[in-house]
């Protein structure tokens, strides 16, 4: 197979997925790179992805747009979603959950434009479960459910938190077949055993292609602020690395 001159090319010859990692506050660099997508008329036929990467990939796939969901997160404060309350987290989740029914137009996936499968951790099992039928915000939540900070959601009787603990990437819900492009998020996290990218073979995914922007702003609760640097930095390196070539190991590299 004659390998694809640049992402562009490798994009354009046929239909593809899109998943997005977890990675805490990284919901602002994703947005930004569905945003030169969506620009380029480069669309995704499905996704997939975990906290971060399910937030942001579930929005879109409801029909909000990647500019209004930036003009959203620029109105974000730290009061929107900090509500303290005794439990197994700090935050009680519900402010959370208000903005989430603010933001989306749809609750349910099967009034999303795309297939969506988005990765929870099931607290009880120690197990990841993809979901992608039914009620969604709450899985949305679920997903983004950081341990220690939020307290856990039951859905259906089960209780969930982030899909990024055992899934970290949000490939669990993505077909091995499937053309993907991954936006891996880069972690400085030092507990993460999972610091440096996923290697190719590890993921037995020979169809997918990881976008991994280096040196991204870091945003936190008391840091979002640099949100909208971390939109605009997703936005130019997936623009950037539209006409870079893809390496050997099937990943495109972008200096944000």
């Amino acid at each position: 197979m004659t390998k694809p001159s640049s992402l562009r090319t490798w994009l354009q010859e046929a239909p593809f997925a899109l998943t997005m990692s977890s990675g805490f506050f990284g919901f602002f660099a994703h947005g930004g790179v569905l945003a030169a997508l969506e620009e380029e008329a480069l669309l995704p036929v499905r996704c997939s992805g975990s906290s971060a990467g399910a937030l942001v990939t579930a929005g879109w796939a409801a029909g909000i747009g990647p500019l209004e969901f930036k003009a959203r997160m620029d109105r974000m404060r730290k009061s929107d979603f900090w509500d303290p309350y005794p439990g197994f987290g700090f935050l009680r989740g519900h402010r959370f959950q208000g903005l989430l029914e603010e933001m989306f137009p749809v609750t349910t996936f099967e009034e999303l434009k795309v297939p969506v499968a988005l990765s929870v951790f099931d607290v009880f099992s120690f197990k990841t479960e993809v979901k992608k039928a039914g009620e969604l915000l709450k899985v949305v939540r679920a997903s983004c459910t950081v341990p220690g900070m939020f307290h856990p959601v039951k859905i259906g009787g089960r209780t969930y938190v982030d899909g990024g603990v055992k899934d970290r990437p949000g490939l669990d819900g993505m077909p091995k077949e499937h053309r993907t492009l991954y936006h891996h998020l880069l972690t400085t996290a030092k507990w993460r055993k999972d610091r440096s990218l996923p290697r190719r073979d590890t993921c037995g995914r020979p169809h997918l292609t990881a976008l991994v922007l280096h040196g991204l702003p870091r945003v936190s609760p008391n840091r979002l602020e640099a949100g909208y640097k971390a939109f605009d930095a997703g936005y130019a390196g997936l623009k950037s690395a539209l006409d870079r070539p893809i390496d050997g190991e099937g990943r495109v590299h972008v200096e944000a």
